[in-house]
C-alpha cells in the first residue's frame, strides 16, 4: 500500500485552470458579437435591397450599430444590475440568519451535507467547522443553500462595456465594404465577409467549450443567411414597390 501511494505521489501533476465564466462579461461579449452581426448584417442587406445610394446604406449601417452597441450596453447593464442587488438582498437575509439563529443554520448546513452522502457525523463536523466564523458560514451557506459565489456576482459595468464594443465589433464587419465598394460589388462582399466572419465565431464558440467545431459553425451561418436573406428579398420588394408607384 505504501509503495502505492508513493508511486502515485511520483506522477506528474498538471495543473488546470478554470475559465470564470460566470461574471457575465463573457457571456454578454459573445452575445453582443453574434447579436451585432446578425442583426446589422440583416439591415444593411435589408436596405441595400431597395438598391438605394450607397451612402444610404451606409448612414443605415452606421445607425444600426451605434443604436444597437448602446441599446445591448444598456441591457445588459440593467439586468446584470438586478441580478446583482437580487443576489446581494439573499445574501443579505442569509447574513442575519446565521446571526440571529446560528444552530438552526448549523443543523441546515449539516443535513444539505447529509442529503449529498455524507455520514451524520462528519457532517456534523463540518457544519460546526464552517459556523465557526460569520464569513466562512456566509460563503458556505451562499454556495450549498443559495448555489451562488458571493465574490462572483457580476459587474454590470463590465456586462455593458464587454456588450457595447463586441456588438460594434459585429455590426461593423458587414458594413467594412461599402466603405470601400458600392453596389453589387459591396453586397456580395458584405455577405461574405458576414458568412466567414459567422462561421469563425462559431469556431471559436465551441473551441472554448470544447465541442466539436462543424455544428456551431454552420449554425452561426444558417442565422445569419436567414436573416440576411429574408431582409434582403423584403428591402427588394419593397424597392420594386416604390420604383412602380413612382412610375
Amino acid at each position: 500500500m505504501a509503495s502505492d501511494d508513493a508511486a502515485v505521489d511520483q506522477l506528474p501533476h498538471h495543473e488546470h485552470h478554470h475559465r470564470n465564466v460566470q461574471g457575465g462579461a463573457a457571456r454578454a461579449a459573445v452575445f453582443g458579437f453574434s447579436d451585432g452581426l446578425v442583426s446589422n448584417v440583416a439591415l444593411i442587406l435589408g436596405v441595400a435591397g431597395a438598391d438605394p445610394a450607397p451612402s444610404v446604406v451606409r448612414l443605415a449601417g452606421l445607425a444600426g450599430l451605434l443604436a444597437g452597441a448602446f441599446s445591448m450596453a444598456a441591457g445588459e447593464y440593467v439586468s446584470m444590475r438586478a441580478q446583482s442587488e437580487l443576489l446581494e438582498r439573499e445574501l443579505e437575509l442569509e447574513r442575519i440568519e446565521i446571526a440571529r439563529r446560528p444552530e438552526h443554520e448549523r443543523r441546515e448546513l449539516a443535513a444539505i451535507y447529509r442529503s449529498r452522502g455524507v455520514d451524520a457525523d462528519v457532517a456534523d463536523e463540518l457544519a460546526a467547522g464552517m459556523m465557526r466564523t460569520p464569513d466562512m458560514a456566509l460563503q458556505t451557506h451562499a454556495r450549498e443553500e443559495l448555489g451562488i459565489d458571493p465574490d462572483e456576482l457580476g459587474s454590470p459595468v463590465k456586462a455593458a462595456v464587454s456588450s457595447f464594443a463586441t456588438f460594434g465589433f459585429g455590426a461593423l464587419v458587414p458594413l467594412v465594404p461599402w466603405f470601400l465598394a458600392e453596389g453589387a460589388t459591396a453586397t456580395i462582399a458584405s455577405v461574405i465577409v458576414a458568412a466567414v466572419t459567422a462561421m469563425a465565431a462559431g469556431v471559436a464558440l465551441a473551441r472554448a467549450t470544447d465541442r466539436p467545431w462543424l455544428w456551431p459553425a454552420f449554425r452561426q451561418l444558417f442565422i445569419a443567411v436567414v436573416a440576411a436573406g429574408v431582409t434582403f428579398t423584403v428591402g427588394s420588394l419593397v424597392g420594386i414597390s416604390a420604383d412602380a408607384v413612382s412610375g
